[in-house]
């Protein structure tokens, strides 16, 4: 039976990492933060206004503030660097790339308003490639946190963590759910629900969605297990290889493109170890659209009814 807090809030994961990165500049006084002209939008307006001299205010130019962070962090300074997921990914993959990943500088990229819950600004802002972007790159690490609490926890990590790191959240109110009091281990998955007829296996807001579809399951005596990738890189394959062999079926759910995010990750891991029935519930070959964050999931097919599908689909392969 999976256990679920009573009188959940309601909270968005962008809230989660502001509070988590004043706190992180509490702890450490080398934590310094630059915006790319969206400081209240990304939540770092409570680091500005806490640390005004640890604070970049760098405009419309997000190529400038990766290589301002990139000097920064020569200087010892740990630099955490704030935007649209969209344009401190896709915009400045180069930058990124040369400066950040290929020098192994410590810079922390985090990229708010990701996936398609961004919303009504559409397409254009929208993006499903950022993991499979930042996933690809040498040297970098890639957290996809779940709720505002592990985002919160995510950010003490990542400010702790030495080496380039990229920080995924979203900008919709999302049940929190976590227990702020657990630690946020990088690379290490977290079992929210064990279980014995299938593996779902997911991220981000995604993580919810495979809650609520194991709840319907349980009522249907389907025993599946729940477990939440926080970390794509490095993956934990020993937790993902141990639930496949135990329940010999697995659906993957992200808010991101199936090509080239946790579900290819986990793919990956299965062929070469031990290959296993698999379905997945993520973002076809396809832009998004413009809409609220819950018409968009739904149209989409990323709500927790298209997970029950897909593990009837997978059950079946078994």
């Amino acid at each position: 039976m999976i256990n679920i807090p009573e009188n959940i809030a309601m909270k968005d994961l962008r809230s989660g990492f502001g509070e988590g990165l004043v706190e992180a500049g509490r702890r450490n006084p080398n934590v310094v933060g630059l915006s790319a002209d969206v400081t209240g939008s990304v939540k770092m307006d409570g680091f500005a206004k806490t640390f005004p001299e640890r604070f970049v205010q760098c405009g419309i130019a997000e190529a400038n503030m990766t290589g301002i962070a990139a000097g920064m962090s020569l200087n010892g300074k740990i630099p955490f660097l704030g935007g649209f997921a969209e344009f401190v990914t896709g915009r400045i993959y180069d930058q990124i790339r040369q400066v950040v990943a290929y020098s192994n500088k410590n810079v922390k990229i985090c990229g708010s308003h990701a996936g398609i819950t961004l919303g009504e600004d559409g397409a254009t802002h929208q993006t499903m490639e950022d993991i499979g972007l930042m996933k690809a790159l040498p040297n970098m690490t890639v957290l996809v946190p779940c709720d505002a609490n592990q985002t919160f926890n995510a950010t003490l990590a990542a400010a702790e963590h030495n080496g380039p790191m990229y920080l995924r959240y979203g900008r919709p109110k999302m049940p929190n759910f976590t227990d702020i009091n657990e630690p946020f281990i990088i690379g290490k998955a977290q079992i929210l629900n064990e279980g014995s007829d299938v593996s779902i296996i997911a991220t981000g807001h995604m993580v919810w969605e495979a809650i609520q579809a194991a709840l319907a399951l349980e009522k249907e005596g389907v025993s599946a297990e729940v477990i939440n990738i926080h970390t794509i890189k490095p993956l934990d394959s020993e937790a993902i290889i141990a639930s496949a062999r135990k329940t010999g079926a697995v659906v993957t759910c992200e808010e991101h493109s199936l090509y080239n995010g946790l579900t290819d990750s986990v793919a990956h891991v299965l062929a070469t170890n031990c290959p296993t029935p698999m379905s997945f519930v993520a973002m076809e070959d396809r832009f998004g659209e413009s809409g609220t964050p819950a018409q968009l999931l739904e149209h989409f097919g990323l709500k927790s009814g298209n997970i029950v599908n897909a593990v009837h689909k997978v059950l079946k392969m078994k």
